[in-house]
Formats: C-alpha cells, sequence, structure tokens
C-alpha cells in the first residue's frame, strides 16, 4: 500500500468563521452580547508529498520520497532520471528504457533491459514484480506524481521480503493533475517525448488520462528505439467510509539492442555497437503490456481500516538477442489484503497490522525457434519450448508501540511460501521441478525522536528471496534434438535453486537543522545463498546461468543532504547531495577469497547546485562521480571510475499554467560505462562487458496547462 492513504486533500482550505455568541433567554434577549467576528482563520492541509514524508518518519529506517513535480524540471526519459539524486539507489540505463536499479546490492549483477531482481516494485500500492521479477516497460514517468522507496527490511509492512525493499510507483489523479497538460521534449540523438493529459474532479469521482509516445536513436549505432503507451487513473468517494480506486495501464516499446562493449571501446569509440548483435540485428520488441489493477479502502471506524487490492498483468514479449528468437507470454495475477487496528496496548498507544500479498503466474510459457541456420538447422527451426511458473505468497503480521512520547518499538514477523513449477517440454520432458518451500522473516525495529529536530531509528531485520522460475530454466547441462551439438548453449534440464536469505542491521538519524533536511545511514547484512547470475558464453550464442553463492556480506552507508546555502529577496540557491558506499564481497568463498562482488561501484555521488528566483527563474549545475566497476568475480579487469557534469535553466510560471527548461548533459562528454554486466573470470582480458553512459547531450522542454 501507498505511504498515505490513496484519498488525496486539497492543499489549502480557507475557512471563514463568523461565529455569533449570543447570551439569551426569553427573558433578556434584548440585552444579549453583540455578535464577536473572529479572523479569517487559514487552515492548510498537508500535500501528498508531505503526508508521505511524515508517513516515512514512522518506519525505523531509510526510505525516500520523490516529488515528480521537482524531477520533471529537466529531461524526464525514463526511470533513471525519476531515482537520480537519492541516497541509497543506484539507476544507470544504457540510453534506451532498460535501466539497472540496485538498492543495497540487489540484482547486482543483472544486465540492463533484464527483468529486475531484489525489489519489490509496485504501481499504486499493488504488486508489479511477480515471481519472475519486475518488467520495465511500464514504468512511464510521466503519468507519476510521486515514488516512494523503502530500502532493505523496510518494505516489511507491504510484504516485500527482497534484500533491496519497496519502490511504489504512484500514479497522478484528477485532485493533483487537474485541467489538459501538452508536455514535450526533445534532444540529442532523435530523442523526443509526447504527453497529453486530462484530468479533473467530478463530484465524489476524481479521474487522470494521459497518452505518451517516446523515440530515440541511441547513443550506441543500432540503439533505435521507441515507445508508447496510455493510463488510466479513476477514483470513487462511494462514502465518508469507503473509497476505491481502478488504473488500466497499457505500454508497448521497440528496442534495437547495441550489446555490449569492452573498456577500450568505451574509451575510445563508444558509440560503436557489439558485433555480434549488429550480425544478428539483435532486437527486444515487446508487443503491449497491459496492467489492470484496482484498490478498495474501508474505514470501518476511527480504529480499524480494510484494504483489499487486486492487479491483472499481461507482458507478452518477443525477443531477438541472440540465435534464437523466444516468444514469451507472460501473465501474472497479483493480490493485496492489508487491516490495520488503532488502539491501547499496556496502557500506551499501539497500532496493529496484519497483511497478505500473493503474486502468482497465471502464464510463463516459452516457444523457441532459430533465427538463424546454425550446425546443420535451418532458419526457423524449432529447438524448445519451456515453462517457468511460480507463486509468491507473504503473509505478515507487525505492531507499532509508543513506549514513551518519543521512542516507539516496532516488532514483526513475516512467512512466504514460494512454488516453482519448471520444466522443459519440447522436444521431450526431460526434468521437471515442482516444489513448494516456507520461509520466515522476523523483524525488531525502532524510532527515537530525540528533538523536533531528529530521529534515530534501526531494526534487525532477515531477508527472504526467492528465485525466479526462468532462472531455474539456465542450467550447465544441454539438451537439442539429435545430433544438433552440445555447441547450442542449450540445457538438458532444470537447475533447482534455494531461497537468498539475509540478516540485517540497520541504524541511522534524519533531521532538520541549520544545513539542511539531513540523512545518515549504516547497514551490515549477512547473505546465505545469494542468487548470483553470470554471463558464460556472449551473444550471438548467449548463455547466462544463475547459482547461489558461497556467504556473503553486503555493508554499507548511505547519506543525503538538502541544504539552503542562501535565501533572500533576490531568491534562493541551494545545494542537494546524495552519497552511496557500498561493500559487497564474499566472506571467504573457496575460489574468490573475500572478492568484491562485480556489478555496481564502491562510491556513488550525485548533487546539483540550484539558483531559484521569485519570478519562476531557476538554474543549476549537477555533477555525478562513480568509482570504478568490477568486471568479474575474479576482480581481474575492472570499468573506469568517471565524474561528469551537467547543467539546466528553466522557467515555471507564478500562475502554473506552463514551464520551459534546456539542459545540457555530460558537458565534458566523458566516456564511461553506465553499467556492467559480469563474467566469471576474464583473466586479466578486456571483455565486453560494459554498457555505455550517454555522451554529451542537450534537451529542452516545455509544458502547458488548460484549465
Amino acid at each position: 500500500m501507498p505511504l498515505i492513504p490513496p484519498r488525496s486533500q486539497p492543499a489549502l482550505a480557507v475557512l471563514p468563521l463568523s461565529l455569533g455568541l449570543v447570551l439569551a433567554s426569553p427573558v433578556h434577549a434584548a440585552s444579549a452580547d453583540p455578535a464577536t467576528t473572529l479572523d479569517t482563520v487559514k487552515v492548510t492541509a498537508a500535500t501528498d508529498i508531505e503526508q508521505a514524508r511524515a508517513a516515512l518518519k514512522r518506519i525505523p529506517g531509510a526510505g525516500n520520497v520523490i516529488d515528480l513535480a521537482q524531477v520533471g524540471q529537466g529531461r524526464i526519459g525514463g526511470t533513471a532520471d525519476v531515482l537520480a539524486y537519492q541516497p541509497g539507489i543506484s539507476a544507470q540505463s544504457p540510453g534506451n528504457e532498460g535501466v539497472k536499479v540496485s538498492i543495497r546490492g540487489s540484482g547486482i549483477n543483472r544486465g540492463p533491459g533484464a527483468h529486475a531482481s531484489g525489489i519489490a516494485v509496485s504501481l499504486d500500492g499493488l504488486p508489479l514484480t511477480g515471481p519472475g521479477g519486475t518488467p520495465y516497460e511500464l514504468l512511464e514517468p510521466l503519468w507519476l506524481g510521486r515514488v516512494e522507496v523503502l530500502r532493505g527490511a523496510n518494505g516489511f509492512e507491504r510484504g516485500a521480503l527482497a534484500l533491496g525493499g519497496a519502490i511504489n510507483y504512484v500514479t497522478r489523479s484528477g485532485r493533483d493533475s487537474a485541467g489538459l497538460q501538452l508536455h514535450y521534449e526533445a534532444g540529442s540523438r532523435g530523442y523526443q517525448k509526447r504527453s497529453a493529459s486530462y484530468g479533473g474532479v467530478s463530484s465524489d469521482v476524481d479521474y487522470f488520462f494521459a497518452y505518451t509516445d517516446t523515440d530515440f536513436d541511441g547513443y550506441q549505432r543500432h540503439g533505435k528505439g521507441d515507445g508508447k503507451g496510455a493510463v488510466a487513473n479513476i477514483g470513487w468517494q462511494i462514502s465518508p467510509q469507503l473509497e476505491t480506486r481502478f488504473t488500466v495501464r497499457y505500454r508497448e516499446t521497440d528496442h534495437e539492442t547495441p550489446g555490449r562493449l569492452t573498456r577500450a571501446q568505451i574509451r575510445n569509440d563508444p558509440h560503436a555497437a557489439n558485433p555480434a548483435n549488429l550480425a544478428i540485428d539483435a532486437r527486444r520488441p515487446q508487443p503491449g503490456s497491459t496492467w489492470i489493477g484496482n484498490t478498495t479502502t474501508w474505514t470501518i471506524d476511527d480504529s480499524n481500516t480494510l484494504q483489499a487490492g487486486l492487479a491483472y498483468h499481461r507482458y507478452p514479449m518477443d525477443l531477438n538477442e541472440s540465435l534464437y528468437r523466444q516468444q514469451l507470454d507472460y501473465a501474472n495475477l497479483n493480490a493485496t489484503l492489508d487491516y490495520t487496528h488503532r488502539h491501547t496496548l499496556f496502557g500506551r498507544d499501539s497500532v496493529t497490522t496484519l497483511g497478505l500479498r500473493v503474486t502468482h503466474d497465471l502464464d510463463a510459457d516459452v516457444r523457441e525457434t532459430l533465427r538463424f541456420a546454425s550446425n546443420g538447422y535451418p532458419a526457423g527451426t524449432h529447438t524448445r519450448d519451456f515453462s517457468h511458473h511460480g507463486t509468491d505468497s507473504v503473509l505478515h503480521v507487525g505492531n507499532d508501540l509508543a513506549l514513551t512520547d518519543t521512542l516507539r518499538l516496532q516488532t514483526g514477523l513475516a512467512a512466504i511460501h514460494t512454488r516453482r513449477d519448471v520444466q522443459v517440454t519440447w522436444p521431450a520432458s526431460d526434468g521437471r521441478i515442482n516444489e513448494g518451500t516456507w520461509d520466515y522473516a522476523p523483524r525488531l525495529g525502532f524510532t527515537w525522536q530525540a528533538s523536533p529536530q531528529v530521529q534515530w531509528f534501526g531494526n534487525l531485520s532477515r531477508s527472504v528471496e526467492a528465485p525466479h522460475p526462468w532462472s531455474m530454466i539456465w542450467g550447465s547441462n544441454r539438451y537439442f534434438p539429435a545430433g544438433y551439438g552440445a555447441s547450442s548453449g542449450r540445457q538438458r534440464a532444470p537447475v533447482p535453486l534455494v531461497n537468498q536469505t539475509a540478516t540485517t542491521l540497520e541504524l541511522g538519524a534524519r533531521g532538520d537543522s541549520a544545513i539542511g533536511r539531513w540523512e545518515l545511514t549504516g547497514y551490515s547484512a549477512r547473505v546465505l545463498h545469494e542468487l548470483l547470475s553470470v554471463e558464460l558464453q556472449p551473444v550471438p550464442n548467449l548463455f547466462v546461468a544463475e547459482n547461489n553463492a558461497s556467504p556473503t556480506a553486503h555493508r554499507g552507508i548511505e547519506a543525503g543532504l538538502d541544504s539552503t546555502l542562501w535565501q533572500g529577496s533576490a531568491g534562493v540557491l541551494s545545494l542537494r547531495q546524495a552519497y552511496t558506499f557500498s561493500d559487497f564481497r564474499y566472506r571467504h568463498d573457496a575460489r574468490f577469497g573475500r572478492n568484491m562482488l562485480p556489478g555496481l561501484p564502491r562510491h556513488l555521488y550525485q548533487g546539483e547546485l540550484r539558483y531559484q528566483h521569485p519570478s519562476g527563474l531557476y538554474a543549476g549545475v549537477n555533477t555525478e562521480y562513480a568509482s570504478r566497476i568490477a568486471v568479474d568475480y575474479a576482480n581481474s579487469y575492472w570499468a573506469d571510475s568517471h565524474l561528469i557534469f551537467g547543467t539546466r535553466i528553466g522557467f515555471d510560471a507564478p500562475s502554473g499554467r506552463w514551464q520551459a527548461w534546456a539542459e545540457l548533459r555530460n558537458i565534458g562528454n566523458r566516456h564511461y560505462a553506465a553499467t556492467v554486466t559480469p563474467g566469471y573470470d576474464d583473466a586479466g582480458k578486456d571483455v565486453a562487458r560494459s554498457t555505455p553512459g550517454d555522451g554529451r547531450g542537450v534537451y529542452a522542454g516545455l509544458s502547458w496547462r488548460f484549465d
């Protein structure tokens, strides 16, 4: 569920109060005191963003609340733009709509564009993440009002038990997006984005509709892509106690896949495409994802609330990124049920929550054929069919108890049941995994309001992450029609994997002071059976294997600071900064010892210095630094570190009717690796494992609103 209830409140209510105070009786009516008129009182209701930030302070751990109005003051091409300048979050894009998002090392070695791992992603509080991970094409940022992130084990109350936590993308509604709005942005390398939206309120119903499409040529050759889709969000306040909201999203994308490059290529020719990808015209068309969700909230009384949600998601894919064409028919049915009871316990204020989160594969079947003649078989040869279905059910109960006016204790316990049914079904049924597993996740946390400006928090929690069903298909054995040959890179039978678990200790503080709004968090996680993937064979005969690792450790520091450096009649000068330190490594692996896990930088810093004039004019300069990245588990080779700069200027009309901006990114045209997809042991060789970040680019945009 969202951090705040789905119902939105008006930002400002002005209540003129004229109270006649009459002391009268039938006998003395004529001598009554004259009416007393009080001054007008302005009652300001908290905005959705303010309510979400207040709700975050009740959680004994770290999180982020992202206001899309602020993000929209520059290019908002994809998820990486939304999650920028946020402590604890690494979000990098290879130049298309695919993105690699990691929190506390989640999905550390996944490639961009793959189904994301280790983070439970929701749309309007309803699960988007299924047993097979999280697709990315539905995450159009122009449809969003805000994003709520609960890092690590802090997604507990949403039934999100994965190592990285939870991200909730909240759709705009008619209450915060009234009228018709047109949006256009364009820039380097053929980038264009167009959007039209309309929202409003009619009696007890609010509504929001939007259409968006995008085109780009890409930074690398063979990197063109496009996407288009629509969203509808309709809420109905049936009664003061009952509200329901429907959301429908549809989106389709088509991307060329330029492939990964070596470090030398990124340094000298980052526009290049991988020759193997060019040879096979690698691409990923996604014919159209449909997501339909409903959330209904019943406020039973002042002490009890019940919320139920149901979402259907169908997302077929047509992968043409290797010698094989894989046609995937995917569909999920996901549900949530949450009950909140406010009461007293031991004479103290207490809130008890009970929730159920279920994600279930309806269809997850794959048909595979040869795209090109290979090993004596003609193009179009039907090579294999397989299926991988899963169900994840999480039942969680928690309590938030006020020990004192400033100290709160939170306790919780979750039980998770996972089922995996994985089978190669053609040309022969050879091996099947059909098993169910129970696991558990206890949680103990506290918040201490040390002063009105400073809050301390901490928790000791366990996380559980089940393997994706599709990852169990990729094994080291081979299976193909008789005589096809072991070099095909296909496997004989599914490979069993066990749940990844971690015990995490987190301590931190947040507050407001003379230096600004700040947060500082440290965590240490001991991980067992970490699910790690490795590319064993490159394109065109791409082969990626997934395995449970020996014990690993994830440790880090997450810091954020938003400061007002100067404020006067001429405007405001502010600085926002986010720093993430990540130390992810084996504990004592038989081969790799205490090597760092490849795929992410150890240090990541983002900052923006911004000037805002009262007229609505703003300007800023920004920077990003990332340290070098290991590209294999042997730590035998590293991608370069990078330091890039950008600038932006814009104008927000005080009336709120229009906005214009221009932005320059990567001013120095620095060549760098945005993402790394690791290998096993490259023995010090420069292997193509990195996707380049965008070079110098100029972008501009305009939004116009009609009431």
